[in-house]
């Protein structure tokens, strides 16, 4: 076929799949696609020699809603990385033989019997630690605080500590399904010693050998009982219901609180000119532009008593809950100092959170010309990779543009819910191709065949190339992207599944 990018689809195996496509889209959708268009999409699929099935897996891996969340916690050593890569099938999570390897919650994809839901391998759990033990600690009571289950683990060759009685206050205070895994069984002689579990009060210990596998497929079937079949988090909307929820974020002491309280039109939250002194969840239903909207201030964990430093890492950690619970962020910067690195790590962690974003420079009221002039250059080499995000000048002290807020909001949730129907990608890329064609390299030229727009809330791409495309050129295709549909305030994900070499016909 020539190089341009299909359109539309002839002959007999194109019709074939049409018709496959089709009745297989009857069933049911497809990652985000309507039965129509899936049944289009499968047919150009057929045509350029993909496999359907991986094909749907592809759709699937990048369609929908948060999945389900399960943390994995335990107190030191008892094996909690060693059975994330028993899970996933895969050796990610670090492991080695002391205790204290693994630091900050990391998160893997898993999938059971046909679902799929996301694991947090959390570090070690202590009582009473300090220091960065204190932090880890942190980090796993966080990991239970935003999962939708727990899967708390224990090394049966050892039993029950004191430190597991305690952190099993924590996992019922956050009031998680629990599924207790009794690690280390590696045969029948150490099974009677998981029974001795039952006395935690968490229900029936699944003997587990991480090591060696044995007894993880009952564990796993225990952990799908106790996730929520539908993703757990459905984002309000003008059809669903429910105000939207946005997030305020920023370093400390920007103004998020005086922000809120502008909004809110009232001393809702403590303000302080000492840094950090928001410490708890704080909410705030609030009418503006005719519409209710969430506000969440920082949010996340207590500051533990007797940890003396860190209060950056406690501000991350705050962040991310807050992300986790919001469908846009307001970044707040204060205008008035030289844009920080904390700054452009805390914009880029709403990015990778895949959340609608709005930068406000707080403070506005406060600079003069030069400093006007100096943060404008700092705009452009710092925040080069957020250009697409809306931006408002505010001042939270005198309300100075508050007005302009909201629809910088409604922008940059219309730009993540935007969805552009697969025909009219693909006659977009067609042209796209034709115009700018990957450079050569080594003799070959990929180029891209279709592609779909798999989801959104992000707004998320896959596309179909018959090589390897260069991260230039994926940042190039983006860019376009972002000029022909807009996408304002919203990140895009771009994943490419390249076909496999075709046997030669003889």
């Amino acid at each position: 076929m020539s190089n341009d990018i299909a359109t539309g689809s002839t002959g007999p195996a194109a019709s074939a799949a049409s018709a496959s496509a089709a009745s297989a889209a009857s069933a049911g959708s497809h990652g985000e696609l309507d039965s129509a268009e899936y049944a289009e999409f499968m047919a150009l699929a057929a045509e350029e020699g993909f496999d359907s099935e991986e094909i749907d897996a592809d759709l699937d891996a990048s369609s929908g809603g948060p999945l389900p969340v399960l943390a994995v916690v335990g107190r030191p050593n008892v094996g909690k990385s060693t059975l994330v890569n028993r899970i996933i099938g895969r050796r990610e999570a670090v492991v080695e033989d002391r205790p204290g390897v693994t630091r900050d919650r990391v998160t893997y994809e898993a999938t059971w019997n046909g679902r799929r839901f996301k694991l947090v391998d959390t570090g070690g759990w202590e009582l009473d630690v300090l220091g960065l033990d204190a932090m880890v600690a942190a980090q796993a009571e966080l990991g239970i605080e935003t999962a939708d289950a727990v899967l708390f683990v224990v090394d049966a060759t050892v039993g029950a500590t004191d430190t597991d009685e305690a952190l099993i206050k924590i996992i019922r205070k956050a009031g998680k399904p629990t599924v207790l895994c009794a690690n280390k069984v590696d045969g029948q002689s150490t099974e009677a010693e998981a029974a001795y579990l039952w006395s935690l009060g968490l229900g029936e210990p699944y003997p587990v050998s991480a090591l060696h596998g044995r007894g993880s497929g009952d564990l796993l079937d225990a952990v799908l009982a106790a996730l929520p079949e539908a993703p757990p988090q459905t984002f309000g909307t003008g059809t669903l219901g429910g105000p939207r929820r946005v997030a305020l974020i920023g370093r400390p002491n920007v103004g998020k609180s005086s922000l809120l309280n502008k909004v809110a039109g009232e001393e809702r939250v403590v303000v302080n000119s000492l840094a950090g002194t928001t410490r708890d969840p704080v909410d705030e239903l609030i009418e503006l532009g005719g519409k209710t909207w969430k506000f969440v201030d920082t949010a996340g964990i207590r500051r533990r008593v007797h940890l003396t430093a860190g209060a950056d890492f406690y501000a991350s950690l705050r962040t991310s809950s807050a992300l986790e619970k919001a469908e846009v962020a307001v970044v707040l910067i204060d205008a008035s100092e030289t844009l920080a690195e904390q700054d452009t790590r805390i914009i880029s962690m709403a990015v990778e959170a895949g959340r609608a974003v709005v930068v406000a420079y707080n403070k506005w009221d406060q600079l003069d010309e030069e400093r006007r002039y100096y943060l404008e250059r700092e705009i452009e080499r710092d925040l080069v990779q957020v250009q697409w995000a809306p931006r408002v000048n505010v001042s939270a002290l005198t309300g100075r543009h508050m007005e302009k807020l909201v629809p910088a909001i409604e922008t940059a949730l219309a730009g993540w819910e935007t969805r552009i129907p697969t025909s009219r990608l693909n006659a977009f890329l067609g042209e796209l191709v034709a115009s700018h064609p990957h450079p050569i390299r080594g003799g070959k030229q990929p180029r891209i065949l279709f592609g779909t727009q798999a989801g959104t809330r992000p707004p998320r791409f896959v596309l179909f190339a018959s090589g390897f495309l260069e991260a230039g050129y994926r940042r190039f295709v983006e860019r376009r992207l972002r000029e022909e549909f807009g996408f304002v305030g919203t990140p895009i994900s771009i994943s490419v599944r390249v076909r496999e070499k075709r046997s030669r016909k003889k």
